[in-house]
């Protein structure tokens, strides 16, 4: 998707989200899972595990594993792909760094 058609919405900052850190934020009614992954790059992902809907940043990370905390699940943070079951992906967002601010880029015309 061509960035410019995304709007590009501030959720938080680089002291809030430190290096291995997960956290969920909201944007309008979409709930987005934030991932800082070693190294200082930042991944946005849906906020929702696809199975039952379990919020993600419940779960726990171990490297870039991140393990769904009520069934399970597995995703690959650097990815997004599924690793157990390897059927899912989760849906990612765009993400830009300025000033130590992090937004998280929504398509126009779309939730």
């Amino acid at each position: 998707m061509p960035q410019d058609t995304l709007q590009w919405i501030p959720v938080t900052t680089l002291g809030d989200l430190w290096e291995g850190d997960i956290a969920d934020v909201q944007v309008g009614d979409e709930l987005i899972l934030l991932v800082h992954l070693a190294g200082g790059n930042i991944r946005a992902y849906q906020g929702y595990c696809p199975h039952q809907k379990t919020i993600l940043a419940d779960g726990k990370l171990d490297g870039h594993i991140l393990t769904c905390a009520a069934h399970l699940w597995q995703f690959d943070v650097l990815t997004g792909e599924g690793v157990n079951p390897k059927h899912c992906q989760l849906h990612r967002y765009h993400v830009k760094v300025e000033d130590s601010t992090i937004s998280v880029g929504i398509p126009q015309g779309s939730r």
